[in-house]
């Protein structure tokens, strides 16, 4: 079975070398050094990043720099209740901080359920936060200590 040159191109899509014919083998002995470096060359010209442009909004031509920004959504520090500010020891917290400190207090305290991981047996301390049930799905957390956050517009 043989392919016309059209079909090889296609499915090589022009790629030079594996449409090039076989150089006999002094030939490539010889000249494989050269084509070593050259192929390292043109590698390294391909990978190096091109300078992106300033984007032209302004005139000037500069990019300016980046503000830094600010935290939002669940990494804003808001006001938090005092049932959570006893708890944290602090009179405001973002949702991530809250989050993080219930789940030491309870890694330390050994309150996740032994059989249902999942879920976790509060003490007094979490029932206080957690509207005084007695067990509580760890996905529900995030839900049961949003009344603890308040609003600010």
């Amino acid at each position: 079975m043989s392919f016309s040159s059209s079909t090889a191109s296609r499915v090589f899509r022009g790629c030079r070398a594996l449409l090039a014919p076989a150089k006999p083998a002094a030939a490539a002995a010889a000249g494989g050094a050269d084509a070593a470096a050259a192929a390292a060359k043109a590698s390294k010209a391909a990978a190096k990043p091109k300078p992106k442009k300033a984007a032209s909004g302004g005139g000037g031509g500069e990019a300016s720099p980046k503000a830094p920004s600010r935290p939002s959504g669940i990494q804003k520090v808001t006001p938090v209740s005092p049932a959570l500010a006893r708890f944290l020891n602090a009179g405001e917290a973002s949702r991530v901080q809250a989050v993080k400190q219930i789940w030491a207090y309870i890694k330390r305290e050994g309150l996740q359920d032994s059989i249902n991981k999942r879920e976790i047996n509060c003490d007094e301390r979490l029932k206080t936060l957690f509207e005084g049930r007695e067990k509580v799905g760890f996905l529900e957390i995030g839900k049961l200590l949003s009344r603890h956050f308040v609003k600010t517009s």
